[in-house]
Formats: C-alpha cells, sequence, structure tokens
C-alpha cells in the first residue's frame, strides 16, 4: 500500500527546519546576497541543533537519517535562501564518498571528528577550469611515492572552498586508463601546497563560498585514499546518487518560495479596483506553479526513498534533479512576471530568487547531462 504521509519524526524535523528557516535564514538572506558574506553564524546554529550532517552514521557520532529526511529539511531551508542552504549542504556532498566508501578509520576521523564533534565545513573538489560535465577531462595528477601520495592541479567551482577544513579530491592515478585510473582522496586543509583562489562573484546565490582550489605538490598520506586506486571515478558518480535527491529538494524549496511571494502580491496587489489574483491570466499562471511544485517534490521523495530502501536510484534522481530545476527556474521567472516592474527591482524577493535558481540548472550534473543519464538509463538498462 502506498502512503504519501510524513512519520511524526519526519514531520518533528520538518517543523524544526521550517521554524530554523523562519528565524534565522530569511531575516538574514537579503545581507548576505547584498555582501557575499558566508554565513558562518547561521551554519554553526544549524549545526548545533542537528540540521547539517544528519547522514553521519550513528556509529560516528551521527543521527544516521536518509536521504529522504535530508531532503525534508533541505527543502525548508532552501525556502529561505538557497544561497545560505548551499553553503551547508555542501558538507553532504564531500561526505557522501567516505560515507559510500571510506574505512573506519577515515569516518571517524573526518565524519566523526571533524564534522559531528567539532562542526567543520568540507569541500567536493572534482570540477576543473577545463572539465565540468566531462568528468573524464580531469588534469589533477596523483603520484604515489613510498607511502604518500603527491597531488598537484586545480579545481574550479569549488562551494566552500575557503572555508572547509578537508576536501574531497578526484584525480588521475593512471592517466593511461581513462576514468578506471581515478582516484578519489581525502585532503585535510591544514596540508602545505594548497592554494585558495578569490572568492567567484556569481550571478546569484551569493552567500555560497565558490573558489579555485589549487594543490601544488600537496603530501598527504596513503592512509588517506578512498577504497583503491582507481575506484575514484565510480565513488565520486555513486556519491550524486545520495546527493541529487536532496539539490532537487532545494530547488523545489525556492520554487515553494517563488510561488508564496507571488500568490501574497496577487491578492494584494489591485488593478482596475480588483486584485490581481482575479484574472485568469495570472490565476492560471499560479496554478501551474503548483502542479509543478507538487510533481517535482514526489520526484524527490521517490528517488530519496529508493536510496534509502537499497534501491538502485540513478535514473529517477537524474529525473528529479533535471525536473525540479526546471520547475525553480520556470517558478520564479514566473513570480517575477506577477510582480511586474517590482518584480525587477531588489527591493522584493523575487528578483533574487530568480537568479538564484539558475544554479540548480548547472551544478551537480546541468540538465542536459541528467537527460544524457536518463536516456542512457532507458536504453541500456530498460
Amino acid at each position: 500500500m502506498i502512503d504519501f504521509s510524513l512519520s511524526d519524526d519526519q514531520k518533528q524535523l520538518q517543523e524544526l527546519a521550517r521554524k530554523f528557516t523562519k528565524e534565522e535564514i530569511i531575516p538574514k538572506a537579503a545581507h548576505h546576497d547584498k555582501t557575499g558574506e558566508y554565513p558562518i553564524d547561521i551554519a554553526r546554529k544549524a549545526w548545533e541543533l542537528g540540521l547539517m550532517n544528519t547522514h553521519v552514521p550513528v556509529e560516528y557520532g551521527g543521527i544516521g537519517l536518509g536521504v529522504l529526511e535530508g531532503c525534508i529539511i533541505t527543502e525548508e531551508l532552501s525556502y529561505g535562501c538557497t544561497g545560505i542552504s548551499t553553503a551547508m549542504e555542501a558538507n553532504t556532498l564531500a561526505a557522501a564518498p567516505i560515507i559510500v566508501a571510506g574505512n573506519d578509520e577515515q569516518k571517524k576521523e573526518f565524519l566523526g571528528r571533524r564534522l559531528i564533534e567539532e562542526g567543520k565545513l568540507a569541500a567536493y573538489c572534482v570540477t576543473e577550469p577545463g572539465a565540468g560535465s566531462d568528468v573524464s577531462g580531469i588534469r589533477t595528477l596523483a603520484k604515489k611515492v613510498g607511502d604518500e601520495y603527491i597531488i598537484n592541479g586545480s579545481k574550479m567551482w569549488i562551494t566552500n572552498g575557503s572555508v572547509a577544513d578537508w576536501y574531497f579530491v578526484l584525480a588521475y592515478t593512471d592517466p593511461t586508463a581513462k576514468h578506471k585510473g581515478m582516484s578519489g582522496f581525502i585532503v585535510p586543509r591544514e596540508t602545505p601546497g594548497i592554494i585558495v583562489g578569490k572568492k567567484e562573484h556569481n550571478m546569484g546565490q551569493h552567500a555560497s563560498d565558490t573558489r579555485g582550489i589549487t594543490f601544488e605538490d600537496v603530501k598527504i598520506p596513503a592512509k588517506y585514499l578512498l577504497g583503491t586506486e582507481g575506484a575514484g571515478f565510480k565513488i565520486a558518480m555513486s556519491a550524486f546518487d545520495h546527493t541529487r535527491p536532496a539539490v532537487a529538494a532545494g530547488a523545489v524549496g525556492l520554487a515553494r518560495r517563488a510561488m508564496t511571494e507571488a500568490v501574497e502580491y496577487a491578492k494584494t496587489r489591485k488593478t482596475f479596483g480588483q486584485p490581481i489574483s482575479s484574472y485568469q491570466a495570472i490565476s492560471f499562471m499560479i496554478a501551474e506553479m503548483a502542479m509543478e511544485i507538487e510533481a517535482a517534490r514526489n520526484l524527490v521523495y521517490q528517488c530519496a526513498w529508493m536510496i534509502d530502501n537499497g534501491h538502485r536510484n540513478t535514473k529517477f534522481a537524474a529525473m528529479a534533479k533535471a525536473f525540479a530545476s526546471d520547475v525553480a527556474n520556470k517558478t520564479a521567472t514566473n513570480a517575477v512576471q506577477v510582480f511586474g516592474g517590482y518584480g525587477y527591482s531588489e527591493e522584493y524577493p523575487v528578483e533574487k530568487l530568480m537568479r538564484d535558481a539558475k544554479i540548480y540548472q548547472i551544478y551537480e550534473g546541468t540538465s542536459q547531462i541528467q537527460r544524457l543519464i536518463i536516456a542512457k538509463e532507458i536504453f541500456e538498462r530498460g
């Protein structure tokens, strides 16, 4: 029997995240958007409340929540500000490879001690200046010398770049083997040779700290290799099955906020003596927002439920990511249209929502890459 209701525990998490968003994120979102200041105080409070690092297993000090619970939290945080929620969600992406492939010692140090006990931040370093969606195009190399690896290369568009305590880094240990020659590493921030670039001034999500990271003869102990040599690509990609549902949930949260703002404005803005909500052109636009947001959320919940219950969710995670990203962009754009000239002004929140929405169609795999994944799953797996 299918049951679409949330459990009591899930409802409590949702309410906690919603209350946190109302009190801590929404009042400060405009400030962080204008200044680009990293929301470290907000992240710290979220960590103290248990709203970060929720996927860390209980045996390493975490609360061991599933991907679905993480999506419920992320939607609420993203309703407040996706720049701030992305800054916090970066920990989930960085931790996913360790959860998937780390050994007991690695999990104790980087999940248990650094993330849970100390409340540190982390970053996922895969994208490079010449390698985005085409991960096989990376040039970063890791050469084993004795009981160490020496890493050289540059990464780009790294969320939490300057605030991370450690990085997950994908590098070639055998360039001749193509994707089977890639390996994954944990690189502590304090390691000599790491150069952090300038903060990128992006179109939206200004609170997120996005930078280039350069590794110059960075020496790390061999014990920081994740899994085995050559397993890096598989580890990095499998992490997306756990994290793309949450990214899609963030897009749903943004779309929901845009719709809320459009509805409230449409009820109070009057033309020719009546609220614009009474006009079919506006009410149909709102109705379409509502339909698409519900459809996107159901895709998010489905792909999250699948991975939590041991099912392969690659196709559905790609569907959720692509669809929710498109819904976020369409809803934010139409919200600006509902506001008319006011929507184009920085004084109203829908302008920010429209800028923030675009990145959802780009990061963690573009919308075009998601469609390639979906098509491949259909034709190769049925």
